[in-house]
């Protein structure tokens, strides 16, 4: 039994099948154009470019937003390569903006980078005068790098010019001699070891002793601190007292005054008293010796003298 195929059928079919698919791949491809619209941008680098192409990615924070359309030399300065870009309408590019060159892991293929754009900044817009805005560019990490070694490269040349400068044929004469008197030096020490040793041994043992001695002093010193003290306090004492006697002496020369005003007339007086009593009683004395009857009688009556009365 023979299977029928209808041929004509099958190649309708076909047909039909590659119309429609070329069909949904228009329809994308115009959907896509109609969703995504793109503005011109360009940079100026002053590096190699080497490893960028034509319709590179150019990528904001690691995310696709455009592509490289052009790459040349710039006409104004040979030393830097101009690149335009293809940018989603849309995308934040501000004045502050930075474009870098970046490669994507082991196979090197560049692409551009594009990083900052705060907050406050204005957006990048073109303007009469510059038809396209220009994003500013930064060095890349190989670039950095390369300058980095650049200037160590320089360096070490310097630093080896310099070291050989320094080390001439007189130079390393002395250096040997130096090094040959410090050998001469190592084997005296090395053969006097002993001797460093007991004089190690010495110092350590009047160390301790000083620390001891040290360690004893402090209180003698406290105590002299503390006899210092007391002095200083007898002597504050002894001014006191001196002080003390000053006024004391004070008033006693002046009651000594005071009586010396008030006592000696009195005194006088009555020594002049004293005097006139001892001259009577010497008298009585006297006249008692020369008649004792007196005391009874009375003293003898004095006979008149001439022109005078006798009294009875």
């Amino acid at each position: 039994m023979e299977d029928k195929v209808n041929y004509a059928l099958v190649g309708a079919f076909v047909l039909a099948l590659g119309a429609a698919l070329i069909a949904a791949v228009l329809w994308l491809a115009a959907g896509v154009n109609t969703q995504k619209k793109y503005e011109p941008y360009q940079s100026i680098i002053q590096e190699s470019v080497a490893g960028l192409s034509i319709a590179a990615p150019v990528k904001y924070l690691g995310v696709d937003v455009g592509k490289v359309s052009e790459i040349g030399i710039d006409p104004q300065n040979s030393r830097q390569v101009r690149l335009k870009f293809l940018i989603e309408r849309g995308t934040p590019i501000k004045q502050d903006t930075e474009a870098v060159l970046k490669s994507q892991g082991l196979t090197g293929i560049a692409y551009v980078e594009l990083s900052g754009g705060s907050v406050g900044s204005p957006p990048l817009v073109a303007t009469d005068e510059v038809g396209v805005p220009t994003i500013r560019s930064k060095p890349s990490l190989s670039a950095r790098l390369e300058d980095v070694l650049t200037t160590v490269l320089a360096n070490l040349d310097r630093t080896s010019a310099n070291l050989n400068s320094v080390l001439d044929a007189d130079n390393r004469a002395a250096l040997k001699q130096t090094l040959a008197d410090t050998a001469k030096l190592v084997h005296a020490l090395s053969a006097q070891q002993g001797a460093l040793g007991a004089g190690i041994a010495d110092a350590a043992r009047t160390a301790r002793n000083t620390s001891l001695a040290s360690e004893k002093l402090g209180p003698a010193i406290e105590r002299i601190a503390a006899s210092a003290d007391a002095v200083e306090k007898m002597a504050n004492a002894a001014g006191r007292a001196s002080a003390s006697a000053g006024r004391t002496v004070d008033a006693a020369a002046s009651g000594v005054q005071q009586l010396s005003n008030e006592s000696l007339p009195e005194l006088e007086r009555l020594l002049a008293e004293l005097n006139s009593l001892a001259t009577s009683m010497r008298r009585l004395s006297e006249q008692t010796e020369r008649n004792p009857s007196s005391l009874l009688l009375g003293a003898p009556r004095r006979p008149p003298g001439p022109g005078e009365k006798a009294t009875p």
